[in-house]
């Protein structure tokens, strides 16, 4: 899957530009990730971008990444007596997670099943993130990128806890098993952030399919040397594949400022 598209802020001057791609990586039969990108409103939302990655079975994962964003951008679309970004995005999110464990309950070959979820939403200068999972979402600049969300993972809590590093946390095999999904629990629990963002500042959402095989400072390095926003995206899943490619790759990269002169960070 490639998309690119570009659009207006509204009541701004800036001109946002988005481009996305999903890739089924070296290793892999089938593509089990999901992306959407809407630069235009959906529903109360100006915008909305998610990356969603699936696990289950042969049909269950990518079902499950599939089903619960298009159940999302239902919801929110429907959503139309609230304002507030963070309770449409918790609904939306809340209700993916009925539903498809509804369907899971329906259909044995789609037991277990389960995504993870990041989505975006941003006005202006304020970025809104929703996070379940060890999907991503980081900020770059010029000098240096940001990991905004925090992994909902057994190697990612073991770091925080502070009984391994980093380091260790990356090399680990059981790094893959995360703590939080999508259809995983009758509650599913969201984490929020809330970011202030600067001209020159590039949104990047995406899978572990990248983050397993890129380090951030390489990651960073492959955005700030290509000249536009496709470039920039598919050399990130170019360079994860180059790397072995063991897992599905989503990559939305965003420029909410694309018309405005890049601050020094």
């Amino acid at each position: 899957m490639r998309t690119t598209s570009s659009s207006q802020q509204p009541g701004g001057e800036d001109l946002l530009k988005s481009f996305s791609v999903t890739d089924i990586g070296k290793k892999r039969k089938l593509n089990q990730d999901y992306v959407y990108s809407s630069d235009t409103p959906v529903g109360n939302l100006p915008n909305v971008f998610i990356v969603a990655d699936g696990m289950g079975g042969h049909a269950g994962g990518g079902f499950a990444s599939r089903f619960t964003v298009e159940t999302m951008m239902e919801e929110i679309s429907a959503d139309e007596h609230t304002k507030d970004p963070k309770k449409i995005l918790r609904h939306a999110i809340e209700s993916a997670n009925e539903k498809l464990r509804a369907r899971a309950a329906e259909d044995k070959k789609l037991f277990g099943m389960g995504t993870t979820i990041v989505a975006a939403t941003f006005q202006e200068d304020q970025l809104l993130v929703a996070n379940v999972g060890d999907s991503r979402l980081y900020i770059i600049g010029k000098k240096k990128i940001r990991q905004i969300t925090k992994d909902h993972s057994l190697v990612e809590e073991m770091v925080r806890a502070g009984g391994i590093d980093e380091e260790t946390a990356r090399h680990r095999p059981d790094k893959n098993i995360i703590t939080r999904a999508v259809g995983a629990m009758e509650d599913v629990e969201v984490d929020f952030f809330q970011v202030k963002l600067k001209p020159g500042d590039i949104i990047l959402m995406c899978s572990d399919g990248l983050t397993n095989m890129l380090e951030d400072e390489e990651i960073r390095m492959i955005v700030d040397g290509q000249r536009d926003i496709i470039e920039k995206t598919e050399k990130l899943v170019e360079a994860a594949n180059n790397e072995g490619g063991k897992d599905n790759i989503a990559v939305i990269l965003v420029e909410p400022f694309a018309g405005a002169e890049d601050y020094d960070d």
